[in-house]
C-alpha cells in the first residue's frame, strides 16, 4: 500500500500548473506576448507547454448600407478574436511574481488558472 500512495503523491505535485489563456484581436500582438510570457517562464527555470492556437471565433455583423430604402444593400463586417492557451508546469514563486509584474501589450486579454 505505502507504494501506490507514493505514486499518488507524485502524481499530484506532477499536477501543479498555471493555465494562461490570451485572448486578442490581432494575431501579431497575441504571438509576441506569447513569447513574452514563455521566455518570463523559462528564465526562472519552469516547463512550458504551448502556446496552443485555439480555434478563432469569429463574429460576423450584416447592416444595411442606408437607413429607410434600398434593403438588398447591405455591408458584412467581422471581428476575428484570436486565442492561445500556455501551460507552465510546475511553478514556483519566482516565476507566479514575475508574471504579475509583466506588461504586455494593450488589447490582450489574460487568464490565469491555477
Amino acid at each position: 500500500m505505502p507504494a501506490k500512495k507514493k505514486e499518488k503523491e507524485t502524481q499530484e505535485e506532477n499536477k501543479s500548473k498555471l493555465r494562461i489563456k490570451l485572448k486578442a484581436y490581432d494575431f501579431k500582438v497575441i504571438d509576441s506576448s506569447a513569447k513574452q510570457i514563455i521566455d518570463t517562464a523559462l528564465r526562472y527555470g519552469s516547463d512550458v507547454s504551448g502556446p496552443v492556437p485555439l480555434p478563432t471565433e469569429i463574429h460576423k455583423y450584416t447592416v444595411n448600407r442606408s437607413t429607410f430604402v434600398h434593403k438588398d444593400a447591405r455591408e458584412q463586417f467581422e471581428v476575428r478574436i484570436h486565442k492561445r492557451i500556455i501551460d507552465i508546469l510546475n511553478p514556483n514563486s519566482n516565476v507566479i511574481e514575475a508574471l504579475t509584474n509583466l506588461t504586455l501589450p494593450a488589447g490582450v486579454d489574460i487568464e490565469i488558472k491555477i
